[in-house]
């Protein structure tokens, strides 16, 4: 019997299923539910937090050993396995940044009239010690994966931190519009640093680096074999960086990303925020 081979539509189609529109939609849902917990939990009172950031920690420690485990193989289970692992570790950093146990030495509002270098340095003392934190977990997590089968989180880890530096840069330097009605009562103060206006020079060139950065992984996740870690890695990489390129839009445009996020946030904050959706 003469065996039939998928005509080449077929296999298009095969291909962008397995290696692209699933760990397309895993990457987005993970972002999406991860980023609502840490938000639901940090608008808890005060008095869970600890008891949060331990469980966190728990979490953070276990997917550190998965990252070890899954580094030494390149198979797709183990390039989604260290991508959650990422996630979780990243989520560890965001839930002791904006519950206030790790940000800097500096937790008052920038004086009226600070502009330029000063500014900038008192802006930098106010989460100095989460940038710390954040770069030394990227450069751990670079040498735990370097060389080895499935480098996925010391890259994706990477690309998150670079993509975030990019729009706390554009924003401390100016941007048309803020969701600042996300950051907690215990960070109010970090919105004296921000700057609304028009955008600067940055903007443009931080939209043009993650746009080509885009296109290089999603190229690399069209031309890698079908169902193979190396597609899997380069599809979760690229739908990174394109919900970098919306995080950034959505800094020009006159839209709260916030809203996506109403489900996790007290009563009395969404009412708020739908209230100034309402308004646009």
């Amino acid at each position: 019997m003469r065996c039939l081979t998928p005509p080449a539509w077929l296999r298009c189609g095969e291909h962008f299923v397995i290696s692209l529109f699933l760990p397309l939609m895993l990457a987005i849902l993970a972002w999406f539910v991860s980023t609502g917990a840490i938000l639901w939990l940090d608008r808890r009172p005060a008095s869970t937090h600890p008891a949060s950031l331990v469980g966190a920690t728990i979490v953070a420690a276990v997917a550190f050993a998965a990252v070890l485990v899954s580094a030494e193989s390149d198979s797709a289970a183990s390039v989604y396995v260290a991508f959650l692992a990422t996630l979780a570790i990243w989520g560890w950093h965001e839930m002791s940044f904006l519950m206030g146990f790790v940000t800097g030495p500096r937790r008052l509002p920038c004086p009226e009239g600070v502009t330029g270098w000063r500014r900038f340095r008192f802006a930098t003392a106010t989460l100095i010690h989460h940038e710390i934190a954040l770069a030394v977990t990227a450069a751990v997590l670079i040498i735990i994966s370097w060389g080895q089968p499935n480098p996925i989180a010391g890259l994706t880890f990477l690309l998150l931190f670079v993509m975030r530096l990019s729009t706390k840069f554009n924003i401390f330097l100016g941007v048309p519009h803020l969701a600042d009605d996300m950051m907690p009562p215990q960070l109010a103060y970090l919105k004296s640093y921000f700057r609304k206006g028009r955008i600067s020079g940055l903007m443009p060139l931080s939209a043009l680096c993650c746009v080509m950065l885009a296109i290089v992984l999603a190229r690399g996740a069209a031309n890698a074999p079908v169902g193979s870690g190396e597609a899997v890695g380069y599809a979760l990489l690229f739908t990174l960086s394109a919900l970098a390129i919306i995080e950034h839009v959505f800094l020009i445009v006159p839209f709260r990303d916030s809203a996506l996020w109403n489900w996790a946030m007290p009563e009395q904050n969404q009412r708020k925020m739908k209230g100034s959706l309402n308004g646009l």
